[in-house]
């Protein structure tokens, strides 16, 4: 997660090895964690050895269903499921599906189709507001604050790195990602059956598949990284769709109002909750997320050398030109060549320094982001343009109109534009990535 500027010292945040009760040792700083955070923090970190029981349990039965699909037609099952479990049953046979993998389904789908009664109060217009009003400035901080921040835990990224989903297919995830938010976004999107909610599931039995993959493969090491997508790390993740994302919008000079602030927490706290998270450990409000925001992020120990591979991965600067012996040579062909090193070049600094700008230095040399003299000056003088904005907006009703309306077109363009006409399907992986 993005480090604020509190937290442990460097002594404090050695790796616990003698603590009251037993915390795992992947936990920097417990000491000061539980003073700070009392129960809060045991919580926590006892969180670190439960996972997702019943999405686990779905997985493993279609891992024991031979004609079992990569990708299942969750809104036909569910629709199917809703008529009764005979419906269910013969859906699922036709898509493939034993018996035991649609009674699993059936049973995600029971626990997910009545939302708890919390989610009746949902100011979903003020969150609506703005994620619209805040545009291209919140892709930006999507891609290079709230994905980068789930980098930097050296032990919560293991799962990502064994996924490979990142190095060998980072422009593919971020365009699903995209997809994702702006499914969750859109007015009743986390009501069964919708869209945001159908995606929801389909990224909770990806993790659960994740799951099931690394702990086959004999490389997962839980006694230094505790349980493969647990649910403090799926917990960490709500945060960094939510308050890191909150906290991005406004370092770009955005003045985000306290009602769109608690709205934006309380939309991620259901849709953490579709996606398998305890609701015991899900904030309460938007104070109660900085919280345990801070409290994760000063646990989690330093930046790692995957963190850093993933922090490449995302912001590139590398050529996409074939540089093979094979390809095409002469004056022409080294044009083209260079041309496209330099283009890399340039948007490679351009997302480090925006990433750098977005979480901050400490955050940024955890990631291996160094310096970029040029966009670095750039990107400070960002806030005091968008403040200039935000300021006559609060003065002209219709700037926001707008402003509303160009961030709803940017967000359909870009779900567009990046999955370049190829649909978000969120299959489950048959496999581990090079690592």
């Amino acid at each position: 997660m993005t480090p604020g500027s509190g937290g442990a010292t460097q002594e404090e945040m050695a790796p616990l090895d003698q603590a009251p009760t037993p915390v795992h040792p992947r936990v920097y700083g417990a000491p000061w964690a539980r003073a700070r955070f009392g129960a809060e923090a045991d919580r926590c970190f006892a969180a670190l050895h439960r996972c997702d029981p019943l999405a686990d349990a779905v997985v493993e039965a279609l891992a024991a269903s031979a004609g079992s699909p990569g990708h299942l037609d969750l809104p036909a099952l569910w629709r199917a499921w809703s008529e009764g479990g005979e419906a269910l049953a013969k859906v699922g046979n036709a898509a493939g599906l034993s018996e035991a993998a649609a009674a699993t389904l059936g049973a995600l789908f029971a626990e997910t189709s009545t939302l708890p009664e919390w989610a009746a109060s949902l100011d979903t217009s003020s969150a609506r507001r703005l994620f619209e009003r805040v545009g291209i400035a919140g892709g930006l901080t999507l891609a290079l604050r709230c994905l980068p921040g789930g980098y930097l835990a050296p032990a919560g990224n293991k799962a990502l790195a064994f996924s490979g989903r990142l190095r060998e297919q980072a422009p593919r995830r971020l365009a699903e990602t995209t997809r994702f938010v702006a499914a969750v976004c859109e007015p009743g999107g986390l009501e069964p059956g919708a869209e945001g909610w159908v995606i929801t599931l389909h990224v909770r039995i990806m993790h659960a598949q994740v799951r099931h993959l690394v702990r086959a493969s004999g490389r997962w090491d839980a006694a230094a990284w505790a349980e493969p997508i647990n649910q403090h790390d799926m917990l960490a993740t709500m945060l960094l769709f939510s308050e890191v994302f909150i906290g991005g919008v406004e370092r770009m000079g955005f003045v985000v109002a306290p009602e769109e602030a608690e709205a934006w927490v309380a939309l991620w706290r259901l849709a953490a909750w579709l996606m398998g998270t305890e609701a015991a450990l899900l904030p309460r409000d938007f104070a109660h997320a900085q919280a345990l925001r801070l409290l994760i992020e000063d646990t989690q120990g330093p930046g790692d050398a995957d963190s850093r591979a993933l922090a490449e991965a995302l912001v590139g600067g590398r050529s996409p030109v074939d540089r093979s012996a094979a390809s095409p040579r002469g004056a022409r062909a080294w044009v083209v060549r260079h041309a496209g090193e330099q283009l890399a070049q340039l948007r490679g600094a351009f997302a480090t320094g925006l990433c750098r700008f977005l979480m901050g230095e400490r955050a940024a040399a955890g990631l291996g982001l160094g310096p970029t003299p040029v966009f670095d000056s750039i990107f400070a003088s960002v806030p005091a343009l968008i403040g200039s904005f935000e300021r006559a907006r609060t003065l002209v009703p219709a700037l926001e109109d707008e402003a509303r309306r160009r961030g709803a077109a940017y967000w359909r363009w870009v779900v567009d534009a990046s999955l370049a006409g190829v649909p978000a399907s969120f299959e489950r992986p048959a496999r581990l990535g090079a690592r």
